[in-house]
């Protein structure tokens, strides 16, 4: 069995190899840049080790699981336009380091580099593991949609908040296990139990995603602290905040959400001190236990020698207990 730092190195070697645009460096400079600094390949190394579960030789599932890396690369730089976010890992953004222009077009570009390495999946196995890929790539806009719209709405139901983060996050982390499985010749039993299980594993993740923006060390997390507040982005510890806060409370938190024009710190301040109050960041990390079991719940059921499930559970076990 592989380990997930093995697994890592096995993509990062493989990043280095994807097709790249030889004839026009500046368009391809970008997609160096975005794939060389950082990050734990979260989405390939998931689909490796859950074609791992299943064989010792995850030779054909490389190149799909580094398209994968580009494709969740590829939704960031555009993301990090539409959210005007100034670093990535630790670093200037794509946008903030050349230009949006620049940014928008590399950005595209990566999405048919994502295809390229699917294309070099066993024909066996492409065209269905190429339509889960396809489908899930669908929902991560339509996810994105959701969160774009949801940022004009004063208020926001918690259904509604779980529905698009299902959507821009978990179903690209449960997509990945499926394609793992399906490349390691899982049944479909197991391969939708491994689905299930990376949507619950998602939901969690993306909670507390939500919770270290507010709570986090900037330097561990990689991004601006407070980052979502500022931009006005009605994330998890928002929802359950709308629903616990006195009314006061609540017209004071829809009028700092709605007044990130001026000052920025004393907005973060407040509305921090208001989730203190609440004890929201506690109630968040309730959620995203509750969908953790969850997950955990569906992975004891795929039909493997559970010594073999070791590395995905403390691969998956670390996602969740990420330090603040």
């Amino acid at each position: 069995m592989f380990n997930s730092t093995q697994l890592k190195e096995v993509v990062d070697k493989a990043l280095v190899t994807i097709p790249t645009c030889s004839s026009a460096p500046r368009l391809t400079e970008p997609v160096k840049y975005i794939l060389s600094i950082g990050g734990k390949r979260i989405r390939p190394v998931l689909a490796l080790m859950a074609c791992n579960l299943f064989t010792d030789k995850i030779e054909n599932a490389v190149m799909p699981a580094t398209g994968l890396e580009v494709f969740h690369n590829f939704t960031l730089v555009h993301d990090d336009i539409m959210d005007k976010a100034p670093l990535r890992r630790s670093l200037a953004t794509v946008h903030v380091k050349w230009d949006t222009n620049q940014a928008i077009l590399s950005g595209d570009v990566m999405a048919f580099i994502a295809n390229e390495c699917f294309l070099q999946a066993p024909e066996s196995s492409f065209m269905k593991i190429f339509r889960v890929f396809n489908k899930s790539a669908a929902e991560v806009c339509e996810g994105q949609q959701l969160d774009i719209e949801f940022e004009k709405m004063p208020v926001i139901s918690e259904d509604d908040y779980l529905k698009m983060i299902k959507l821009k996050t978990a179903v690209l982390i449960a997509s990945s296990l499926k394609i793992g499985a399906y490349l390691g010749d899982a049944s479909e039993q197991d391969a939708e139990y491994l689905y299930e299980f990376g949507i619950n594993l998602g939901l969690a993740f993306q909670i507390e995603d939500d919770i270290l923006d507010i709570w986090g060390d900037t330097k561990i997390f990689g991004k601006a602290h407070g980052g979502d507040i500022a931009a006005g982005k009605k994330t998890y510890p928002f929802i359950k905040a709308m629903d616990l806060a006195s009314p006061a409370e609540k017209r004071e938190l829809k009028k700092l959400y709605t007044g990130r024009q001026s000052d920025i710190d004393s907005i973060l301040s407040r509305v921090i001190a208001i989730y203190d109050s609440l004890n929201i960041r506690e109630k968040c990390e309730v959620t995203s236990g509750e969908y953790n079991r969850k997950a955990f719940s569906c992975l004891e059921k795929v039909s493997v020698d559970p010594a073999r499930k070791n590395e995905l559970t403390t691969l998956a076990s670390s996602l969740i207990g990420r330090v603040y």
